[in-house]
Parts: structure tokens; sequence; C-alpha cells
């Protein structure tokens, strides 16, 4: 061929030593636009030699050895590659074979990689970093090199580059990929619909109880804590797959945390202030309006790292109003991050301090930006094809919908988290951290807890999640459903899907004997059970949620109506 890419060691060596002290930068990158302005050269000369090379064989499949092409193709292995299984990249010998040199050449660059010279943290950053380059250069992405839209665009004569054009106009007005109909929901009409009352509101967060749907509840109410990164109705998508519908179905008064979207006037809130003004009082609030003596606690992601805290620092006041602790997804002990830790360097984390450490905010957009790379594959590159190149509009999923409905973050709060978890990993230290004033020891948490965890998880490892276990005195139970991080929490019970791993044992079920400390030899010992975990929590939780006692007609109460502000613009607010 006379367009091809250098050797594929040599070409990623140079372009490594190019950019050696350009890819994770030491300093703010935002008062370095001459770092940057190398650091884009050598990467576009990368893209380019690449892009060359790939329009190249195409040029060269059209020649005269086209049909030994195919009939090399014919015989060999189907590619099993989703972004190349259609038709159209079967029955063309050119874009059959230019879609196995490009698999070929990507399984070489990374081959190349395993062998070069670098520690294990350097070899995984680059690898990282190679494929977000090798994902965004797959001929399936470029009109040119794609047979499926080519072949669309001649079908409708041109209607579906003119409908790409479209959704891509939309899609650059907004500043993000649509993955979703975003018409298609709003919060309170057809997601977060499951009825209540904000009962509480502060700077921080409006604490919201739902209507009972049944005769009698649990004396303990349950206090849910959800992930301050995103907005509050994950849990609460539609009927049909409610977290929160089911767990006030199953006999329990609910209240559920939703976290003030941050603004200016937010910018300087702390770690300290989500602790002491969001999950305490939060919890407070719930036990004085039941007047329960405890109450049953649960947190999902990033919201059980602060649930977790908040609990180690009533310990160690001295004080336990928890009855039981769910975490969902959750790391608390942070030495295998996955790949979101390749991306935390202590430079980048001063860089951090620096700019918003004391005062400003952390974009939504910008944290939805990470994790979706880390997924490029499922998260960013068919929607450019399916929206760009075929024009077709994504269809409406409400978990989507939620996805792209980003929330901003205090920077004092973020920079605090980013430094104690993902770069020092000070949280498992018994009073590694001083939270609202307190040494925290996760060890002082002594009430029974239930964590789970998602087999697939990209953003909490499932035996991260599982470290967990290793850090209570109490009893704890361990679940592990399939699917990802989302995807596997969201499972009810009626749709009859997945599975899940635990412990089946056999006598004393109520009393878990102490977990092995290697995730792999528990993982050897557990029961995989078909099915959603919801009812297997449900029946842990009831055993910690007191006696039944009359529901109450409405949430809250005459004798306490903690309103500080006029209720309603935080969750409308949580809505935009």
């Amino acid at each position: 061929m006379s367009q091809q890419i250098p050797d594929p060691a040599r070409w990623l060596a140079d372009l490594m030593q190019a950019q050696h002290t350009v890819l994770w930068p030491t300093g703010d990158i935002s008062a370095t636009p001459e770092a940057l302005a190398a650091a884009a050269t050598s990467w576009t000369k990368a893209v380019a030699d690449l892009t060359a090379w790939q329009l190249g064989t195409l040029q060269q499949m059209a020649t005269a050895w086209t049909e030994a092409l195919s009939g090399a193709g014919a015989a060999a292995e189907p590619v099993t590659d989703k972004r190349f299984a259609g038709e159209a990249w079967r029955k063309d010998p050119r874009f059959d074979a230019l879609a196995r040199t490009y698999l070929a050449r990507t399984e070489q660059l990374h081959k190349a990689l395993d062998a070069a010279p670098l520690d294990e943290r350097s070899k995984a950053q680059w690898g990282f970093a190679l494929r977000q380059l090798t994902d965004a250069l797959s001929p399936a992405n470029m009109l040119v090199t794609n047979p499926e839209a080519l072949q669309l665009a001649v079908e409708t004569g041109g209607a579906s580059l003119a409908d790409g054009l479209r959704l891509f106009t939309e899609d650059l007005a907004r500043g993000r990929i649509a993955m979703t109909d975003e018409t298609a929901f709003e919060v309170g009409r057809n997601v977060g619909t499951t009825p209540g009352s904000v009962v509480y509101q502060n700077e921080l967060m409006q604490l919201i109880q739902y209507s009972p749907t049944t005769d009698t509840v649990h004396r303990r109410p349950l206090v849910i804590v959800p992930p301050s990164i995103n907005k509050y109705y994950i849990l609460d998508l539609q009927p049909q797959n409610s977290f929160i519908a089911h767990a006030v179905a199953q006999h329990h008064t609910v209240f559920l945390v939703s976290w003030r979207n941050a603004g200016p006037g937010q910018a300087t809130l702390t770690w300290d202030d989500y602790i002491e003004h969001g999950v305490l009082r939060a919890i407070d609030v719930a036990r004085r309006i039941t007047k329960a003596d405890k109450v049953n606690t649960l947190g999902f992601c990033i919201g059980g790292t602060l649930l977790a805290s908040a609990v180690a620092v009533r310990a160690a006041r001295g004080e336990h109003p928890a009855a039981s602790m769910t975490l969902l997804t959750t790391m608390l002990d942070f030495t295998d991050t996955g790949e979101i830790g390749l991306l935390v360097s202590e430079p980048g984390v001063a860089a951090r301090e620096a700019a918003i450490g004391k005062g400003g905010l952390l974009k939504g957009s910008e944290l939805a930006q990470v994790f979706a790379a880390l997924r490029a594959n499922d998260l960013i590159w068919p929607y450019v094809v399916k929206g760009y190149l075929e024009g077709k509009a994504p269809p409406a999923f409400d978990l989507l919908y939620w996805n792209s409905d980003a929330t901003n973050l205090p920077g004092p709060m973020f920079c605090w988290y980013l430094r104690n978890t993902y770069l020092e990993n000070k949280l498992r230290e018994p009073g590694g951290t001083v939270q609202c004033g307190e040494p925290v020891d996760l060890g002082a948490i002594e009430v029974p807890a239930f964590v789970y965890a998602s087999k697939e998880d990209h953003i909490v490892p499932w035996k991260t999640a599982y470290a967990s276990t290793q850090l209570f005195s109490g009893d704890t139970t361990f679940v592990l459903g399939a699917s990802g991080h989302i995807a596997g929490v969201i499972n009810p019970p009626a749709k009859k899907k997945r599975n899940y791993w635990t412990l089946v044992q056999a006598g004393a079920p109520d009393v878990p004997a102490r977990l092995d400390a290697d995730p792999d030899n528990w993982f050897d010992a557990a029961e995989s059970i078909p099915g959603s975990w919801w009812p297997a929590w449900i029946t842990w939780l009831a055993a910690h949620g007191g006696r039944r006692v009359a529901a109450p007609k409405e949430p809250g109460n005459a004798e306490f109506a903690p309103i500080e502000e006029a209720p309603g613009s935080y969750v409308k607010e949580q809505a935009g």
C-alpha cells in the first residue's frame, strides 16, 4: 500500500516521546497554551497518519485486486466487532478489508504499548489515551469509510445527511451529544412521579418524604442519599422501574435527599457542609418527623461515601442514629479505582485546588464527559454515527435522560473528595481524615450493612466495592448484581431480568459470618440467583425496620414543619 502509518511500535514511541510532559500536565493547563498547542500538534499528526492510511486503504481496495480480497474475505472468520457487524460491511470486500485492517492495526498498537518499557500505571494511562485515539479513528465514525451511512445517503437522496447536520447543529448548541430524545421526558410528568412532598430544605438540599401507599409502615424510616453529581430522580425514574415506589410499597416511609445544583451562591461549600447540613440533617429531620429512635440509611455511589462518612462522624461523637446502612456501588477503599483513577495525579489535583479549591464550581458536564470517555464506544461514538452520519435521532430512554441531566459541584467539596479519596486514599485509614471536626474511623460503624456492587461497573469496580465489607465492625451482607453502574441497580423484579450473586448460608442466615477478605473466594462460594436483587434487600431491610405502625395520612406532621425557604424551588431547579 502506498499510504501506511509507520511501524506501530515506532509510531507509538514517537507519539509518547512528544507527549511525555504534556499528556498529563503538571500545572494549570489553562495557563499554558503553548504546551497545549505542542500537544495538539503531535496528536494531530497521529490522527492525520491514521486517517491517511484509512483513506489510502479504501482507495486501493477499489483497484483490480478487489476480487482476490473478496475470496480471502469469504474464507475469513466474520468480524465480531459490533461497529462493523452490519451487512454493508460484509458484502463489500473493500469495507470488510478496511475494518479488518483497522482492527489488526489497533491490536498491533496495543501490543506495542504492552511491550513498552513503562511502569504499570504509565502503561495504563497510555492505554487509556491510545484507546480514545483508536476508538475515535474507527472507519465507522467517518462518512467516507462507513458503507452503511453511504448507502443510506444514496437511498434517501441525501436526506439522511441533512438530518444529520441538523442533529449536529442541535448538539453543538446544547454543548453535548444527545443520547436520548430529551423532549420525551419531564420531571414530575413521566419521571420522578412518585407522590411526595418537600418537608425540609436549606442552602444545600431539599428533603423529600414520599406518601405512603400501604395502611401500615415500619416504625423506622428509610433515608436515601443519592449521588451529588447527578439529579435525585435516578431512583424514581418511571413507575415501572422506580426503586422509591418499590420501597414505599413494601411498607417503608422513604425520605430522599435532593442535592442542590450548585451555582455561584454555593461555590464555597465544603465536604463538611455536605456531611453536616446534608446527610446528618436529613437523618435528624426524618427521625423528628417520624419520632423514630433510629433510621435505616442508603447511599448510592458518592452518596454512599458521604453516608458512611456521616455515620462515622456521629459514631465519633458517641451518637448512633442509624439502624442499618445500605451502600450501592460505593467506594470507600480507593486502592483500585479503575480507569478513572488513571486521570488523577498530584499535579492535577493541585491544579484543581489552585483553580477552584477555595471557591468555584466543577461543571457537571465536565464530569459527564469523563464518564462517557470510559465507554466511548457505547456512550459517544454510536450516537455520532447514528445521529450525524445516518440522521437518526436517538430514541427515548429514561435512564439516559437522567444521565444527561448533570449537576455542578462546589469546588472546595470536590477538591477535598478528590485528594482524600482517589489521590491519597485516606478514608479507609482510621483517623486518616478529619471531617466535621472529628477523626473518622469507618471501623466505628457497627450497624448491619448491606453492600451492593455491579459486576460490569466501569465506575466502581465490583472488587473495590467489596473492599468496603472489610472496613465495618458490624455484620455485613454483600450482593453482586449483573450489568453496570446504573443498569445493575435499577433492576425491578417485575422485569425478571439479569441475576445476582450472594452467599446462601445454612442454619443461621440472619447472622452472616465475617466475609472473606478475598473477593474471588467470595465469588467462588456465592450462588447465582435469577432476577432482581431488590427482594433480597427488602427482606434484609425489613429485619431492621422495627414493628409496623399505622401509616401517616400525609408526609410531615403539624408539630414539625421545618421549611426554611419556600418549598419547591430546588426541585424545579433540579428538573432544569
